[in-house]
């Protein structure tokens, strides 16, 4: 099921599409007895959390009650961000992506180090090791808190930060919990994410390094901004797919990379419980895959230029569009 959060005059009201056209989940009479049954505490009508938390029969549910009495929604409202991420852990799922990237980092910023590891590149026939993630990347998931208070959504301006001139994406997917979750087990933590959306991890690679290297993670290079899609698909219909999803880069309205999420060394179940281990995670909270290989300007070369139109998107779960603002330094 795809579900979109709209404001309104009367407030947020939520929205799930049927038939090629969208509607209103508080127009539907048996929503109250929908969501009792799965045990929602909150309002599915205007929460999107609340209707994630209907899980899989409350959406088939849902998706019958649609199908015999749904109507077309009003147009008097804006599509706006599908819900406020009570928390924000980017993890790093692919090792492909790490050697690209750091691969890609070190031929923009130190070309002297990039001529000597392409060498020993070329004689070995391998990466070079310092490419590669660090040791306890291949022993459990990895991440980083980013800033959950400033997401944006389709259609919303990305502001060019005033001290990066290396700015940057990453197509990442993105998995929002519906269930709170503690000392679970993979299996018990998949089943607890309550849909996913379209990511975009947006950095400043020029500063990243000098952060990462502080010892304390990134900083300003990641915190500024983040984007993710406004449609949000239920878990049921994109957990099947998670290991052959696809995705598109463009820029401009041309395609410049392609995108697979097969390789993944972890599950999204892995890193949730590894995220609630020993810590209580809440419905809201949200994470992101990492950016799928080749998703991002450092690996594929096409970086961001003031008023570029960005465009990512993933199959099975939708787009995400936003224009770079011009006037900003490049």
């Amino acid at each position: 099921m795809r579900l979109r959060r709209v404001r309104t005059a009367e407030g947020p009201r939520i929205e799930a599409e049927a038939g090629g056209h969208f509607v209103r989940l508080a127009d539907l009479l048996r929503l109250g007895t929908i969501a009792e049954a799965s045990e929602v505490t909150g309002d599915p009508a205007s929460d999107m959390i609340a209707a994630l938390q209907l899980g899989e029969k409350g959406w088939a549910a849902l998706a019958a009650e649609i199908e015999s009495h749904g109507r077309p929604a009003r147009e008097d409202g804006h599509v706006t961000l599908p819900f406020q991420p009570a928390s924000f852990r980017d993890f790093m799922l692919y090792e492909e992506h790490v050697i690209n990237a750091t691969r890609g980092y070190v031929k923009r910023f130190m070309p002297g180090a990039y001529r000597t590891a392409s060498l020993v590149e070329k004689i070995t026939g391998k990466p070079f090791r310092k490419f590669r993630p660090k040791p306890l990347w291949y022993r459990q998931p990895i991440y980083y808190f980013g800033n959950h208070m400033n997401f944006l959504t389709e259609g919303d301006e990305i502001a060019w930060p005033g001290y990066t001139k290396a700015l940057d994406y990453e197509l990442e997917i993105g998995a929002v919990l519906a269930q709170p979750l503690m000392d679970a087990s993979p299996k018990e933590a998949e089943a607890a994410i309550g849909g996913f959306v379209v990511l975009n991890d947006v950095s400043a690679r020029d500063v990243q390094g000098a952060e990462m290297g502080s010892g304390f993670g990134p900083q300003k290079a990641k915190h500024f901004v983040n984007a993710i899609g406004n449609i949000v698909v239920t878990a049921d219909e994109v957990l099947p797919h998670l290991g052959t999803l696809s995705g598109t880069v463009a820029i401009n309205g041309t395609e410049i990379a392609q995108c697979s999420a097969a390789g993944a060394r972890y599950s999204f179940g892995e890193c949730f419980a590894i995220a609630a281990k020993g810590e209580q995670l809440h419905p809201g909270e949200f994470i992101g895959s990492g950016t799928l290989p080749g998703g991002s300007g450092m690996e594929n070369g096409h970086w961001l230029q003031p008023g570029d139109q960005l465009t990512l998107t993933l199959d099975h779960i939708g787009s995400l569009t936003n224009t770079i603002a011009a006037g900003a330094p490049a």
